[in-house]
């Protein structure tokens, strides 16, 4: 009985993180101005004459389209699509035999073996047409768009598919999930980060203070809404875990 009482405790926990996460974003979104490019450059302008170059800063939001870096687009891995970002993940899904009370039970589950995200840098054209830096600096995007969700049934010379070779499958391995995620040029993007120009031209990235950073193909109102509604399933889900659990856990101490 002890043992539901830590799951709950655990559980709790964990949602109790995410509730405190989901808040901090939502009050980084509403106090986060939402700039042009153009209006960026000309604060920066006004920080160039009053600290030199190179120390502009600026937490706000930038809207606008994926647009690629002056090397050119990106190719993802799986399904050599053309993008400015990419993300794919291999899993192994895998049974376990055992027996007990002379009876034979499987089990089922999975790994991952294989979790890749482009680090390349890219860049967003805003409504009036000026461009700025993006700096995802291994930061995943919010609901990127999917384009491979493939299972393959396991080889014994390891699986190969798509170009990606894999260690041979051990004992066990039913087979492989392939998924790839891509952000597409001219896909519209919200991103909540901090500008600054330390390489000269503009860019947005992962502010240096830990505040909040999100590059999201939603925009701001359905990032706001969605935050909402898990905060409040989170408050209270641990609002009822965190009690039971501690209850549950006392009691299994005490009837042994």
């Amino acid at each position: 009985m002890w043992g539901l009482g830590v799951v709950l405790l655990v559980a709790s926990a964990v949602g109790f993180y995410f509730m405190r996460r989901d808040r901090t974003e939502l009050h980084a979104m509403i106090g986060a101005e939402t700039l042009p490019v153009q209006q960026l450059e000309m604060l920066r302008s006004t920080s160039d004459e009053l600290g030199g170059r190179g120390n502009f800063r600026k937490y706000c939001e930038v809207v606008g389209t994926a647009h690629p870096r002056p090397e050119g687009l990106l190719v993802s891995e799986l399904s050599k699509t053309e993008c400015v970002w990419y993300r794919y993940r291999v899993k192994r899904h895998y049974e376990r035999v055992y027996y007990r009370d002379g009876r034979r039970r499987v089990t089922r589950g999975s790994e991952v073996v294989s979790d890749f995200s482009s680090q390349a840098g890219y860049a967003l054209r805003d409504d009036q047409g000026m461009l700025i830096g993006v700096d995802p600096n291994g930061t995943k995007p919010d609901q990127p768009e999917q384009v491979v969700s493939r299972f393959e049934p396991a080889h014994r010379r390891g699986p190969s598919l798509f170009g990606i070779q894999l260690p041979p499958a051990r004992g066990g391995t039913i087979g492989y999930e392939y998924e790839e995620w891509i952000i597409r040029p001219g896909h519209r993007l919200y991103i909540l980060g901090e500008v600054h120009d330390r390489i000269g031209p503009l860019v947005i990235g992962k502010p240096q203070d830990g505040s909040p950073f999100i590059i999201s193909t939603r925009s701001e109102q359905e990032l706001r809404e969605h935050r909402r509604k898990r905060h409040r399933l989170l408050s209270v889900g641990v609002a009822v875990g965190a009690p039971a659990g501690l209850i549950i856990f006392v009691l299994g101490l005490i009837l042994g």
